[in-house]
Protein backbone atom coordinates (compact mmCIF):
# COMPACT_ATOMS: atom_id res chain seq x y z
CA UNK A 1 0.00 0.00 0.00
CA UNK A 2 2.68 2.49 1.05
CA UNK A 3 4.84 1.35 -1.86
CA UNK A 4 1.96 2.17 -4.24
CA UNK A 5 1.64 5.68 -2.80
CA UNK A 6 5.36 6.31 -3.15
CA UNK A 7 5.28 5.09 -6.75
CA UNK A 8 2.30 7.36 -7.46
CA UNK A 9 4.09 10.36 -5.94
CA UNK A 10 7.19 9.64 -8.05
CA UNK A 11 5.03 9.34 -11.17
CA UNK A 12 3.27 12.67 -10.47
CA UNK A 13 6.59 14.39 -9.75
CA UNK A 14 8.01 13.10 -13.02
CA UNK A 15 4.94 14.34 -14.91
CA UNK A 16 5.27 17.81 -13.36
CA UNK A 17 8.98 17.89 -14.17
CA UNK A 18 8.31 16.83 -17.77
CA UNK A 19 5.74 19.62 -18.16
CA UNK A 20 8.29 22.22 -17.09
CA UNK A 21 11.01 20.96 -19.42
CA UNK A 22 11.27 22.74 -22.71
CA UNK A 23 11.41 20.29 -25.60
CA UNK A 24 12.92 21.75 -28.75
CA UNK A 25 13.35 19.84 -31.97
CA UNK A 26 16.96 19.24 -32.92
CA UNK A 27 17.92 21.06 -36.10
CA UNK A 28 19.50 18.89 -38.77
CA UNK A 29 22.80 19.84 -40.40
CA UNK A 30 23.96 19.47 -44.00
CA UNK A 31 27.74 19.18 -44.28
CA UNK A 32 29.14 19.66 -47.77
CA UNK A 33 32.78 18.62 -48.11
CA UNK A 34 34.29 19.94 -51.34
CA UNK A 35 37.69 20.42 -52.90
CA UNK A 36 39.88 19.26 -55.75
CA UNK A 37 40.52 15.53 -56.25
CA UNK A 38 43.20 13.93 -54.07
CA UNK A 39 43.04 16.58 -51.36
CA UNK A 40 41.61 14.06 -48.87
CA UNK A 41 37.92 15.00 -48.89
CA UNK A 42 36.56 11.44 -49.22
CA UNK A 43 38.76 10.20 -46.38
CA UNK A 44 37.75 13.07 -44.10
CA UNK A 45 34.05 12.91 -45.03
CA UNK A 46 33.99 9.16 -44.34
CA UNK A 47 35.37 9.68 -40.83
CA UNK A 48 32.86 12.47 -40.14
CA UNK A 49 29.99 10.26 -41.32
CA UNK A 50 31.15 7.37 -39.13
CA UNK A 51 31.47 9.61 -36.08
CA UNK A 52 28.12 11.34 -36.52
CA UNK A 53 26.23 8.29 -37.90
CA UNK A 54 24.86 10.57 -40.63
CA UNK A 55 23.93 9.47 -44.16
CA UNK A 56 26.90 9.93 -46.49
CA UNK A 57 26.37 10.96 -50.13
CA UNK A 58 29.36 10.73 -52.43
CA UNK A 59 28.91 12.20 -55.90
CA UNK A 60 31.74 10.09 -57.39
CA UNK A 61 29.94 6.90 -56.37
CA UNK A 62 26.59 8.19 -57.64
CA UNK A 63 28.08 9.15 -61.01
CA UNK A 64 29.95 5.87 -61.45
CA UNK A 65 26.81 3.89 -60.60
CA UNK A 66 24.85 5.83 -63.22
CA UNK A 67 27.55 5.06 -65.81
CA UNK A 68 27.66 1.38 -64.83
CA UNK A 69 23.87 0.93 -65.03
CA UNK A 70 22.95 3.11 -68.00
CA UNK A 71 24.03 4.10 -71.49
CA UNK A 72 25.46 7.37 -70.13
CA UNK A 73 29.22 7.96 -70.03
CA UNK A 74 31.60 10.34 -68.29
CA UNK A 75 31.47 13.29 -68.04
CA UNK A 76 27.87 13.29 -66.83
CA UNK A 77 27.49 17.02 -66.33
CA UNK A 78 24.98 17.90 -63.61
CA UNK A 79 23.32 14.45 -63.36
CA UNK A 80 25.30 13.13 -60.38
CA UNK A 81 24.87 16.37 -58.46
CA UNK A 82 21.12 16.42 -59.22
CA UNK A 83 20.72 12.94 -57.73
CA UNK A 84 22.78 13.91 -54.67
CA UNK A 85 20.74 17.08 -54.16
CA UNK A 86 17.47 15.14 -54.13
CA UNK A 87 18.81 12.43 -51.81
CA UNK A 88 20.11 15.09 -49.41
CA UNK A 89 16.79 16.92 -49.50
CA UNK A 90 14.91 13.72 -48.62
CA UNK A 91 17.21 12.84 -45.70
CA UNK A 92 17.09 16.37 -44.29
CA UNK A 93 13.29 16.38 -44.43
CA UNK A 94 13.36 13.19 -42.36
CA UNK A 95 15.28 15.17 -39.73
CA UNK A 96 18.62 13.51 -40.41
CA UNK A 97 22.02 15.13 -40.75
CA UNK A 98 23.68 14.59 -44.13
CA UNK A 99 27.34 14.47 -45.14
CA UNK A 100 27.77 15.19 -48.86
CA UNK A 101 31.15 14.92 -50.57
CA UNK A 102 31.92 16.24 -54.04
CA UNK A 103 34.35 18.54 -55.84
CA UNK A 104 31.72 21.31 -55.60
CA UNK A 105 33.70 23.39 -58.08
CA UNK A 106 31.57 26.42 -58.92
CA UNK A 107 29.19 28.89 -57.30
CA UNK A 108 26.22 27.18 -59.00
CA UNK A 109 26.86 23.82 -57.32
CA UNK A 110 27.61 25.47 -53.96
CA UNK A 111 24.50 27.66 -54.06
CA UNK A 112 22.32 24.62 -54.78
CA UNK A 113 23.43 23.02 -51.49
CA UNK A 114 22.60 26.26 -49.67
CA UNK A 115 19.11 26.31 -51.22
CA UNK A 116 18.47 22.70 -50.19
CA UNK A 117 19.49 23.39 -46.59
CA UNK A 118 17.34 26.54 -46.43
CA UNK A 119 14.28 24.81 -47.92
CA UNK A 120 14.66 21.97 -45.41
CA UNK A 121 15.15 24.25 -42.39
CA UNK A 122 18.62 22.79 -41.93
CA UNK A 123 21.88 24.40 -40.93
CA UNK A 124 24.76 24.06 -43.38
CA UNK A 125 28.49 23.62 -42.90
CA UNK A 126 30.47 24.25 -46.08
CA UNK A 127 33.96 22.74 -46.03
CA UNK A 128 36.73 23.15 -48.59
CA UNK A 129 39.53 20.61 -48.30
CA UNK A 130 42.83 21.70 -49.81
CA UNK A 131 46.35 20.26 -49.87
CA UNK A 132 48.77 23.18 -49.67
CA UNK A 133 51.82 20.94 -50.19
CA UNK A 134 52.09 20.43 -53.98
CA UNK A 135 54.62 17.59 -53.61
CA UNK A 136 52.27 15.74 -51.27
CA UNK A 137 49.27 16.43 -53.52
CA UNK A 138 51.14 15.01 -56.54
CA UNK A 139 52.23 11.97 -54.50
CA UNK A 140 48.63 11.24 -53.53
CA UNK A 141 47.51 11.49 -57.15
CA UNK A 142 50.26 9.11 -58.27
CA UNK A 143 49.77 6.50 -55.53
CA UNK A 144 46.09 6.45 -54.64
CA UNK A 145 43.73 3.70 -55.69
CA UNK A 146 40.01 4.02 -56.22
CA UNK A 147 37.53 2.40 -53.85
CA UNK A 148 34.77 3.10 -56.41
CA UNK A 149 34.85 0.19 -58.85
CA UNK A 150 35.44 1.30 -62.43
CA UNK A 151 36.16 4.94 -61.58
CA UNK A 152 39.25 6.31 -63.28
CA UNK A 153 41.07 8.86 -61.16
CA UNK A 154 42.19 12.10 -62.86
CA UNK A 155 45.83 12.93 -63.48
CA UNK A 156 47.65 15.97 -62.08
CA UNK A 157 47.25 17.89 -65.33
CA UNK A 158 43.53 17.03 -65.53
CA UNK A 159 43.03 18.27 -61.97
CA UNK A 160 44.94 21.49 -62.63
CA UNK A 161 43.03 22.12 -65.88
CA UNK A 162 39.55 21.61 -64.48
CA UNK A 163 37.21 24.48 -63.68
CA UNK A 164 37.36 25.39 -60.00
CA UNK A 165 36.15 28.80 -58.85
CA UNK A 166 37.51 30.50 -55.71
CA UNK A 167 35.05 30.60 -52.83
CA UNK A 168 33.14 33.87 -52.53
CA UNK A 169 31.67 33.45 -49.05
CA UNK A 170 32.82 32.31 -45.61
CA UNK A 171 33.35 28.57 -45.28
CA UNK A 172 35.52 26.16 -43.30
CA UNK A 173 38.90 25.60 -45.02
CA UNK A 174 40.71 22.38 -44.05
CA UNK A 175 44.31 21.93 -45.17
CA UNK A 176 44.98 18.18 -45.25
CA UNK A 177 48.72 18.82 -45.57
CA UNK A 178 48.73 20.47 -42.14
CA UNK A 179 46.04 18.67 -40.16
CA UNK A 180 45.41 14.97 -39.57
CA UNK A 181 42.28 13.24 -40.82
CA UNK A 182 41.09 12.70 -37.25
CA UNK A 183 41.63 16.34 -36.29
CA UNK A 184 39.90 17.51 -39.46
CA UNK A 185 36.91 15.28 -38.69
CA UNK A 186 36.74 16.61 -35.12
CA UNK A 187 36.89 20.19 -36.42
CA UNK A 188 33.98 19.56 -38.80
CA UNK A 189 31.96 17.73 -36.13
CA UNK A 190 32.48 20.69 -33.77
CA UNK A 191 31.32 23.08 -36.49
CA UNK A 192 28.20 20.91 -36.90
CA UNK A 193 27.38 21.37 -33.21
CA UNK A 194 27.74 25.16 -33.40
CA UNK A 195 25.74 25.36 -36.65
CA UNK A 196 22.94 23.30 -35.11
CA UNK A 197 22.64 25.76 -32.23
CA UNK A 198 22.38 28.90 -34.39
Amino acid sequence: MFGDRRALRRFRARQARDRTCEHRPVRQVLVVVGGLPATGKSTIATVVARRTKAPYLRVDRIEQTIVAWSALTHPLGPVGYAVAYELAREQLRLGLDVIAECVNPIALTRDAWLDIAAASGAAIVEVEVICSDEVEHRRRIATRTSDVEGLLKPTWSEIMDREYEPWSRPHLPVDSARISVEDAAMLIAARMVSAREQ
